[in-house]
């Protein structure tokens, strides 16, 4: 064909990026991959192996190996002999190495770009122009944290040996996003890729290798499910961070618990793609192709979920099936093309058969004319697919799809969009389109998400976090607020395992009371036996707002050190939780209340303690058997931490982030929500105070369980809350046993955080049960912590746990 025939015509005639140096590359290692561990290849073309293909022909690429726990062992090990000197090496070092490891990725640009097309069935124009440009800028970012380390991080320490287990849809990628701040910072990696896509991150580690990476610093061990599992139950890694499905975030979560690993989790989404009516149409056209079919939907954040104003609906879905017409499928390698391959027969029989569902649920499933029949006649293909008809509770509104299908519905007003758009068990991320600024604005914090782009999506840049909330995960990575996932606080890796604390009292207060002799020794006093008793105090549970008797109506006793009994309170049980959620949940007006009027409520808690000051340290000294000193220093310690929340309450503020595009991207601290309260035995005023006040600082509402044998302490705090100007239900405590009420708590689907400070056991349970929701967690894991210590009881430390960042990208310019 002539030129003049293609500018006639517009026609597309193949454009085939070269793959000849890949395939030598994998022909070089014709007998097998093996593991790279400790700067050496193990395990190549040995038993149990198995096969890796090219998803867009069937065609065998590579034998890779498949690891074992001996392979886990082995790996760890290395890794574990090499953090303690890459640490030590100093920041400037590390810097080097991976600003080192940025120019070798791109020196070798092409070579990565091939073979992460032949592996994964991407378009290569997407692994050249966007995945591997990010990989090199994950780098240089990385090493920049690594240059500053020391006093940007001064107070921290990197957590150790890593654990890091990736998906196939974004191999490379999601290795640079996982491997670049985890280097930066000190600790190691053991790095286990998807079973499908392994191929670029041997590469990587072969590369890396010979830039000059030192020996056992990022080791790599490919295998199944099973390899995974290995490396999450491996006793000497230090934290495991993990991006992949829900469901195995949520065992990997149980496996964890109690370990004292660290985790973070980025896992599913099914992320709603809002059109206003007054939004630029065709460039919303264009973002919907960019949300949904861009690597061939196989995005956790893709924009799977189309709302589109109930007014301009028929003409923007007319304008997204006369753009569907014109995309292509094809060859990965093929430079014309739109969309390659599905990774893999069992992912594409998935989207067929979600899409089977959403037909006999009653959608409407509409393909562009000769779509399906253009794509090739072998291979993983799957054409732009759009459902129209479907209601906010189908199947695939609900659940991800993980292909190029997108779900369409409308709305009304702004309200009923965010309704819609939070409609979902998900909060990955959401795209706003509005020419109304104000607007967008307006919308991009109401939504439940860890980003929201502004008339824009799929926006990405290492100096930007990003990350999940509900079930897509916790944790966050890139950006500042990516480098504390992989750094422990100095102050609490150097603080020493609780003591055993002695059994609660039994649950029958006259059981557990002192016996009185059957004989009195001497005849009693009767002068006073009718003088006037003092009036019967009943400590109730603090609801709503409100003082509530405990639902079954059962007491806990509560002794002095010296055994005597000075009082009950109420045995809250699993309802009592369940209204005490209600109550906070109905709250949220705190959440939405300025920060400057959450600080001036603070400081009101802290003038009306402080005027009951003597009250509280007699109970305290009574309670814990402390010296009438002693007791007065932890109200006075109480008082300033209410103050010193009250001071971070309007400071604890957001960034600006600025990426390498006409636009800023705003990183907004936004509270939990509603968090649940375990307090510790000891210190019982103070660690009340020092976990609920940087909470209720940062907007979230608490439901707190206060110590257990020294209940009454936070009983007496009901009238200093009710003369606070405190709203109702933004505290709300619960007394009881304390290992109970956190089961429940951490049971609850509505609770989006729960902090469970005492015993080891605790700490196990309260992250275990966590998975219902995947709900953020804070544990002590049985550390014993000096409340009185602001190095490990106040501020930043405690203020990062209590919010998550939520980043809005916003473009600007014509």
């Amino acid at each position: 064909m002539s030129v003049a025939h293609y500018m006639d015509t517009m026609d597309y005639a193949p454009a085939l990026e070269g793959s000849a140096e890949a395939t030598a590359w994998i022909a070089a290692h014709a007998a097998g991959f093996g593991h790279f561990i400790g700067g050496g290849w193990v395990g190549a073309g040995r038993d149990g192996s198995f096969q890796t293909h090219d998803p867009s022909t069937g065609k065998v690429l590579a034998k890779l190996a498949q690891g074992t726990a001996n392979d886990i062992d082995s790996a760890v090990a290395a890794a574990r002999q090499a953090q303690a000197p890459w640490q030590a090496a100093g920041g400037a070092v590390r810097a080097r190495h991976l600003y080192a490891l940025a120019r070798m990725v791109l020196r070798h640009a092409r070579l990565f770009a091939v073979v992460e097309s032949l592996d994964n069935g991407k378009p290569i124009r997407e692994t050249r122009d966007i995945d591997v440009p990010l990989v090199a800028r994950h780098f240089y970012h990385h090493a920049g944290w690594a240059q500053i380390q020391a006093s940007e991080f001064a107070d921290q320490l990197p957590v150790g040996v890593v654990g890091q287990i990736i998906p196939w849809n974004f191999p490379l990628l999601m290795l640079a996003w996982k491997i670049a701040p985890a280097l930066a910072l000190g600790n190691t990696v053991v790095l286990k890729p998807a079973e499908y896509t392994s191929l670029t991150a041997l590469l990587f580690a072969e590369l890396a290798a010979a830039a000059g990476l030192p020996a056992g610093v990022l080791n790599i061990v490919t295998g199944d499910g099973a390899t995974g599992a290995a490396l999450v139950d491996h006793a000497g890694v230090d934290k495991i961070a993990f991006t992949g499905s829900t469901e195995v975030g949520r065992l990997i979560r149980e496996r964890t618990a109690g370990s004292g690993k660290a985790l973070t989790l980025e896992l599913g989404g099914k992320s709603p793609f809002i059109v206003f009516d007054d939004a630029d149409l065709d460039a919303a056209v264009e973002g919907v192709v960019d949300a949904i079919w861009f690597n061939q939907g196989q995005v956790c954040c893709a924009g799977s979920r189309l709302l589109v104003q109930e007014g301009i609906a028929e003409a923007f879905i007319a304008k997204l099936k006369r753009r569907m017409a014109t995309l292509r499928v094809g060859q990965p390698l093929d430079k014309t093309i739109d969309m390659g391959a599905i990774v893999a027969p069992a992912q594409l029989e998935r989207i067929q058969s979600l899409v089977a569902t959403a037909e006999a649920e009653g959608g409407a499933v509409y393909q562009a004319p000769g779509a399906q029949a253009a794509c090739p006649g072998i291979g993983c293909f799957y054409p732009p697919t759009l459902i129209t008809g479907t209601q906010p509770g189908a199947t695939v509104m609900r659940e991800e799809i993980f292909g190029p299908v997108l779900v369409t519905g409308t709305f009304r007003t702004p309200d009923e969009a965010v309704l819609l758009a939070n409609n979902s068990r998900y909060g990955l991320s959401a795209s706003v389109w509005s020419e109304n600024i104000g607007l967008a604005l307006d919308i991009a914090p109401k939504l439940i998400a860890g980003v929201v782009w502004v008339n824009a999506t799929n926006l990405f840049d290492a100096a930007v976090g990003f990350g999940g909330t509900r079930e897509s995960g916790f944790g966050r990575e890139g950006g500042r607020e990516g480098c504390f996932e992989y750094l422990k606080p100095a102050a609490w890796a150097a603080l020493p395992l609780r003591a055993a604390t002695a059994s609660t009292a039994p649950s029958s207060a006259l059981a557990a009371a002192p016996a009185s002799p059957a004989v009195p020794a001497a005849a009693p006093d009767l002068s006073n036996v009718f003088a006037m008793p003092a009036i019967d105090r009943t400590a109730k549970l603090f609801i709503g707002g409100k003082q509530a008797r405990p639902d079954g109506n059962h007491e806990l006793p509560q002794f002095a050190a010296d055994g005597t009994l000075t009082g009950e309170v109420g045995a809250g049980n699993r309802k009592d939780i369940r209204n005490a959620v209600a109550a906070a949940r109905a709250a949220e007006g705190w959440s939405k209340a300025s920060a400057h009027n959450r600080a001036q409520v603070l400081y009101y808690l802290g003038e009306n303690l402080s005027a009951r000051g003597r009250e509280f340290a007699e109970r305290i000294a009574a309670l814990t058997g402390a010296t009438p000193e002693q007791a007065r220093a932890e109200v006075e310690a109480a008082i300033g931490r209410l103050f010193s929340a009250a001071a971070w309450a309007d400071k604890y503020e957001g960034r600006v982030h600025q990426p390498p595009l006409r636009g800023v991207a705003l990183a907004l601290p936004e509270p939990l929500g509603v968090v649940g309260v375990v307090c510790p035995p000891e210190a019982p005023l103070l660690a009340f105070v020092s976990l609920v006040a940087p909470l209720l600082a940062m907007g979230n509402r608490v439901v707190v369980v206060p110590s257990e044998t020294a209940a009454l302490v936070a009983t007496d705090l009901y009238q200093v809350l009710e003369t606070s100007d405190l709203p109702a239900g933004v505290i709300n405590i619960v007394t009881g046993a304390s290992q109970t009420l956190a089961r429940t708590l951490a049971e609850h689907d509505d609770v989006d955080g729960l902090w469970a400070f005492g015993s080891a056991e605790l700490s196990a349970m309260a992250e275990k049960l966590s998975i219902g929701n995947l709900k953020r967690t804070l544990v002590d894991n049985g550390r014993a912590i000096d409340w009185f210590d602001a190095r490990v009881a106040e501020g930043p430390l405690l203020l990062r746990h209590a919010v998550q960042v939520k980043n809005v990208w916003i473009p600007y310019g014509e």
